[in-house]
């Protein structure tokens, strides 16, 4: 069975593709290559043991994704990651991003309509709740006025298919993950960011093999223990895991609504301080950091009540925060060396 993985050469949607051929299924990758590397095809065909099938594609142009579709009729699932995602960015630059985020869904909904049945996993995120008023967050959290452009495309996007599925044949599982971290314990594939890291963990790796000359650290006056904010980090090779079980869901016809929301995270929260630490545990390497001004978009802490995701969803993380900081450090090591 054949899985369209939108954004698929990205850092989760590759994952997404190896957890995808374990579970044996067949993927066909679109990637406009905007944020990420052919290279990661390489990366995927030595996991494998088989190149999977890509496309250079732009969703952004509807005719190209209208040639796709037609191409492409026996795709049994779409699972959706091809998005712009760095808040900083978004807030300079908010045009791009309504662009890219919206437009793309709207040219697969509108194509995926056309089909007898269609099954869609959406990437969407945790940022659609703003600054919740209650930690650990619960999917009934109210989703609050969006901090940043990108957020709001999340929040924009679960409601474009929301108001979709129920006037068509779209099942839908809206997944929102929390902070993905580590790579795949090959380290051949993993978090490859352009230019300056806009996430924590390749900051920091890349900080601590001396690609850059320190880490900033974000806020020290925030309300939480040690003054920095405070994530949940979850391992990418559990997070790419729960796309898969979210597409058996659909495929089995084991979904309770058309369309289903669960948040994928560890349950845990972690500052940015305790992030370093566990870093300079796992790598015995002494971080070099300067405390710095917060950021605009950021938010003081978020953290996921994990419940759904475990008894509906049937889905765990298993990995720990170390084990993420470990993998991630053996592969920026490998890509430096």
């Amino acid at each position: 069975m054949k899985v369209l993985v939108t954004g698929g050469l990205g850092f989760i949607g590759s994952h997404t593709v190896v957890e995808l051929y374990n579970a044996g299924f067949e993927a066909v990758i679109i990637d406009n290559l905007s944020n990420s590397s052919i290279n990661v095809l390489d990366g995927l065909e030595r996991i494998l043991g088989k190149k999977p099938e890509f496309e250079n594609l732009d969703l952004r142009d509807k005719q190209s994704v209208q040639s796709f579709f037609a191409k492409h009729n026996d795709v049994v699932g779409v699972i959706h990651f091809a998005a712009s995602k760095a808040v900083g960015e978004s807030v300079e630059n908010p045009l791009l991003y309504y662009e890219n985020n919206i437009n793309a869904l709207v040219y697969i909904l509108q194509e995926l309509t056309k089909m007898p049945q269609a099954n869609f996993i959406f990437s969407s995120s945790c940022t659609v709740y703003g600054q919740a008023e209650k930690m650990p967050i619960t999917e009934d959290a109210s989703v609050q006025p969006a901090m940043s452009p990108y957020g709001n495309t999340k929040q924009i996007g679960e409601e474009i298919i929301t108001d979709t599925a129920k006037v068509t044949n779209i099942n839908s599982i809206l997944l929102r993950y929390f902070n993905p971290v580590g790579a795949h314990p090959s380290a051949e594939i993993g978090e490859l960011p352009i230019g300056v890291p806009q996430n924590l963990v390749p900051f920091i790796t890349q900080t601590g093999i001396g690609l850059r000359e320190q880490l900033s650290v974000y806020g020290d006056d925030y309300p939480t223990p040690d003054g920095t904010a405070i994530r949940d980090y979850i391992h990418v090779v559990d997070l790419a895991k729960a796309h898969v079980v979210a597409l058996q869901r659909l495929l089995n016809k084991k979904n309770l609504a058309k369309v289903e929301t669960f948040n994928l995270g560890t349950g845990k929260g972690s500052s940015v301080l305790e992030v370093i630490n566990a870093f300079e545990k796992v790598s015995g390497k002494k971080l070099p950091y300067k405390i710095v001004g917060r950021r605009e978009g950021d938010i003081t802490e978020a953290y996921a009540n994990t419940d759904k995701a475990n008894t509906v969803l049937g889905w765990k993380a298993n990995l720990t925060l170390e084990e993420s900081l470990a993998s991630a450090w053996k592969w920026e090591q490998k890509i430096r060396s």
